[in-house]
């Protein structure tokens, strides 16, 4: 009987060892009603001093997820602590890509259904290798649990061979992101960029970047793609622990869904262009949204200006005519060459400035109004500009008035700015993306088509001989223009109000009413040239009053801005509002705007805040986001930049479905009807 004993277990004993082997490449279960967790192995035996794969299996339950390297806006990655024999070691966890975990405005990085994170590690001196780890993770899904456990696994000594469990190693090594074959670097307005040679429509479809630290990008932002032949660009915001260089992970899917994982580490570069345009499409924009700026209601305090100028040029001879016209064509390039270089200086220095961005000043606004309100004054009578007061404007005088006409082109680009016009963001953001001497030559010829109506008199002088012959109807003209000056300063007065609340109004009014006594003592001197002490009198008030209103500038810009008003189902922007509407699957309507942009309060009285406009909203559910660049936002402008602009209006609508739309800077209500008709 013993014998028959000792016979039975000689043939077993393999195939105890065996089993037993097996069963030791994946370690007792630690349960819980939320994961399952075990230490696995790819290999079953292992020689001393080799290497092979260890990792951690988590299946987690439906509805719950664990989390990744950085696990975004909440939860906590995985962590393991490893006891090895002597003259073993163990490399960092390979992360798996993450999937999106987006809760409400937090987005999060993680996996759910079963995740194997593996880790490389080296034996012992000795064959064999008897290893422990202990672990902890964190699992969620309306709560959050931090569980744990330790793991015990023994394998044998030996040639290495594929254990049962080297299937799962194979699959997590795919989702290991490679080393990026491409180059990579973000631009100052958040764009990454990927170039190299395969990149294409037909190869990337959708792409994702998660970053490798917290705080590097908002990471509730939408991530906009722009893809064309060996390129492709993927619009970030950048978060507040920003650094370079970027580290993460930029997940790639093709057109038949295949996803490809790259690990990216992006150095600093040039911002990106939103489109490769040739130049002479550019240069076109810029001249055709020039020319429709003469048709924005910014400019109409200055065509008042412009009238009067035309009046005075009827019947003079054509060589006057052409002059007064190149001196007013110079006026505008030379602030448009001004706004272009501070845009590029402030680019250069990691600013976000865009089109308009003065306007976010309050000191700016109110000396713009006063300004205005000067020029208002002026045209009503009651001082005159270039007279011979104490030799001041002897000079302007002597030059014909093209002093005159050349400040008149130097204002109407300054007050221009507040309007958007159509074609111009394109323009604009090429500008801005392109080497200096390009984007100052977009910024010319936008100005050559600002001035284009006027400088058509230097060409065919016939035009101005055909105006009326000057007479005493000019001086009634000019004082019925004077009143768009007032009420352009009144404007801006309402834009001070938003901008540095009562107490700026206060100040602006207080330094209104010093303008207007600088401009009733200087006329008054004026019309009394024979009085020589009445007049140096007259001057020395007009001097005094003049300089304190400057001095009240520097009180405006220490005033707190006004506090928001919320519109009825209007919601302020944020990226994570945005992100988290998206993740809901509603539709959304932005619209970016600023209380100084003329063309946006135009916009939102004529196509946004109609009933029946605002029924429709209501009536297909859409979420009605507004952001406010009035005193500029760094969120806002990077927005901007993701859509190809650089100054507001910026209309942005997204469908329950599908990729979202950029709308034409001017709205009209049937026009808005129309696309929340064919939205759903």
């Amino acid at each position: 009987m013993m014998k028959r004993l000792l016979v039975l277990l000689v043939v077993m004993l393999p195939c105890l060892v065996l089993g037993g082997t097996a069963r030791a490449l994946e370690s007792e279960a630690v349960r819980s009603s939320r994961v399952v967790a075990t230490l696995v192995s790819d290999t079953d035996r292992v020689e001393a001093g080799g290497a092979l794969r260890l990792g951690l299996r988590l299946k987690v339950a439906p509805g719950w997820h664990t989390y990744w390297l950085n696990p975004g806006d909440a939860g906590a990655a995985a962590e393991i602590a490893w006891t090895l024999p002597e003259g073993g070691s163990a490399g960092p966890i390979q992360w798996p890509a993450p999937s999106r975990l987006p809760e409400g405005p937090v987005m999060s990085y993680g996996y759910t259904g079963e995740v194997l994170l593996p880790v490389a590690v080296k034996a012992g001196t000795a064959g064999g290798l008897v290893v422990e780890a202990s672990a902890t993770w964190l699992v969620c899904e309306k709560i959050c649990v931090p569980e744990e456990g330790v793991f015990r696994l023994a394998l044998g000594a030996g040639l290495a061979g594929p254990s049962s469990e080297a299937a799962l190693f194979e699959a997590a090594s795919a989702r290991v992101p490679r080393a990026s074959p491409f180059a990579a670097s973000v631009g100052p307005d958040g764009v990454l960029s990927l170039v190299g040679a395969g990149l294409s429509d037909a190869t990337v479809r959708e792409a994702y970047f998660y970053p490798a630290a917290w705080g590097a990008i908002d990471q509730g932002a939408p991530q906009a793609l722009t893809v064309t032949d060996g390129a492709v660009r993927l619009s970030l915001v950048r978060g507040a622990e920003f650094k370079l260089p970027l580290e993460g992970v930029l997940v790639l899917r093709d057109a038949g869904g295949q996803e490809t994982a790259l690990s990216v580490s992006a150095v600093a570069g040039d911002a990106a262009a939103p489109a490769a345009v040739p130049l002479w499409q550019t240069l076109a924009l810029a001249a055709l949204a020039g020319l429709i700026l003469n048709l924005m209601p910014c400019v109409f305090p200055v065509l008042a200006m412009k009238a009067v100028s035309l009046s005075r040029l009827s019947g003079q001879a054509r060589g006057a005519v052409r002059a007064h016209a190149v001196s007013y064509t110079a006026g505008v390039l030379v602030a448009f060459a001004a706004l272009g270089g501070a845009l590029l200086v402030a680019r250069a220095a990691g600013g976000v400035a865009g089109w308009g961005f003065q306007f976010q000043s309050p000191v700016f606004v109110a000396g713009m109004a006063f300004v205005l309100f000067g020029v208002g004054l002026n045209l009503s009578g009651v001082f005159e500009v270039g007279g011979r007061v104490a030799g001041a404007g002897q000079g302007l005088a002597a030059q014909g008035g093209h002093a005159g006409s050349f400040f008149t082109g130097l204002l109407a680009v300054v007050v221009a700015t507040p309007c958007t016009a159509p074609f111009m963001g394109a323009a604009i953001a090429a500008a801005l993306a392109a080497p200096g001497w390009v984007a100052m030559l977009v910024f010319l010829t936008m100005g050559l088509g600002l001035a284009a109506p006027y400088a058509l008199l230097a060409a065919a002088p016939a035009l101005a001989r055909g105006l009326p012959k000057p007479g005493a109807w000019m001086d009634v003209l000019k004082g019925v223009l004077a009143f768009p000056m007032y009420a352009a300063a009144a404007w801006l007065l309402w834009v001070v109000s938003l901008e540095a609340g009562p107490q700026g109004v206060l100040v602006v009014g207080s330094g209104l009413v010093l303008i207007g006594f600088a401009a009733w003592a200087l006329g008054l001197a004026q019309r009394r040239p024979s009085e020589q002490s009445g007049r140096r009198l007259g001057v020395g008030a007009a001097a005094v009053a003049a300089l304190s209103a400057l001095a009240l500038l520097g009180g405006v810009q220490g005033v707190a801005p006004a506090a928001a008003q919320v519109e009825a189902g209007v919601e302020p922007w944020s990226p994570a509002r945005l992100a988290a509407l998206r993740a809901e699957g509603r539709p959304v309507f932005v619209n970016m705007t600023a209380a100084w942009c003329v063309t946006c309060l135009v916009n939102e009285r004529v196509a946004l805040s109609p009933e029946p406009v605002r029924a429709a909203f209501r009536a297909r559910g859409v979420a009605y986001l507004k952001g406010d660049w009035t005193r500029g936002d760094a969120a806002i402008s990077a927005y901007l930049r993701e859509h190809a602009r650089d100054g507001v209006p910026l209309y942005v609508w997204y469908p329950a479905k599908g990729p979202p739309e950029v709308l034409p800077q001017v709205l009209t209500e049937g026009a808005m009807l129309s696309r929340l008709n064919e939205g759903g």
